[in-house]
């Protein structure tokens, strides 16, 4: 007579959403609160986690650019909050590099209890090419603890004037390339709020911005143009694109420069008229550093 089996058998592992690549940590992903402790995906995670994949296509690119001409691949992400982007990068792209060569990602966030976590969880998931430092977008531009070149800067919903101290971080750093969505902007819209009374009649483009609403919106699109002039004074070639559709985020811009050692007179030029014209001469600081884009000027003139 046949014995009845009473072996148990081990339940079958949950099935994984779609959206979880093939080879990716769902215990990272879990950490993260992407992943439910089962498993799922929320509408919430969803579509975070298609923002973040989708700002990943952009870069991925750019870092095996760089990888073509050494191994040693460095990432600084400004503004890295929680560390969804350095960590889903690492996690999809450095892991399989060795850290001895230099590979490395940099998350600088000021909020202290924020790099903490994020230090642990590096460590856990034993993700050695990591490090979080509690430092400004400023402090990390002279900061000991960053290495003195890197190749990719990224920063993801800098508000305000933090994405121009990542510009500026980047330029002193020479990167590469530079991959930035603005958040919050208001610098622009402030000095046109308060030079409007002596500029409205000087010229007829003073309507843009005469009502408070227009102001706003006006200095916000207009921070960004004077960024991309900035880049391109600099030698870099810039794109500028939607991350993803309307329907995830208003906050949408894409700025991607990649320095290619280009003509910079003209882009200086148009970024000096475009402040005298709009009545910004005093932002000229913010927007231009001459000392350094003077110095790499190339030979070629267009």
């Amino acid at each position: 007579m046949k014995r009845a089996d009473h072996t148990r058998k081990a339940p079958a592992a949950p099935e994984l959403p779609p959206e979880v690549r093939p080879g990716q940590s769902i215990e990272l992903l879990k950490e993260l609160h992407i992943l439910t402790r089962d498993g799922k995906l929320n509408q919430d995670s969803r579509r975070k986690l298609k923002q973040v994949y989708h700002l990943y296509n952009f870069i991925e690119p750019l870092l095996r650019e760089v990888q073509a001409e050494h191994p040693g691949v460095s990432l600084v992400d400004h503004g890295a909050g929680k560390s969804y982007l350095g960590f889903i990068l690492y996690d999809l792209f450095f892991k399989d590099l060795d850290p001895q060569d230099g590979a490395h990602i940099y998350g600088i966030e000021t909020r202290e209890e924020l790099v903490q976590k994020s230090t642990e969880l590096a460590a856990r998931l034993g993700f050695g090419g990591m490090s979080f430092l509690p430092l400004s977008v400023a402090e990390s531009t002279t900061s000991s603890r960053l290495p003195e070149t890197i190749d990719i800067v990224t920063a993801l919903h800098a508000c305000n004037t933090a994405t121009d101290d990542a510009i500026d971080f980047a330029l002193k750093k020479k990167a590469k390339h530079m991959v930035l969505v603005p958040c919050c902007q208001a610098e622009v819209a402030t000095v046109l709020r308060k030079n409007k009374g002596k500029d409205l009649g000087r010229s007829a483009l003073t309507e843009i911005w005469r009502h408070p609403i227009h102001t706003r919106e006006f200095g916000s699109q207009l921070t960004n143009v004077l960024r991309c002039l900035q880049l391109e004074a600099h030698g870099y070639q810039v794109t500028v694109t939607e991350l993803v559709g309307w329907e995830h985020s208003m906050k949408n811009e894409l700025i991607v420069a990649t320095y290619k050692n280009l003509p910079r007179r003209r882009p200086t030029e148009r970024l000096d008229d475009v402040l005298s014209e709009l009545g910004l001469k005093e932002m000229k600081h913010r927007f231009y550093t001459p000392v350094t884009a003077q110095a790499d000027t190339p030979t070629t003139t267009d």
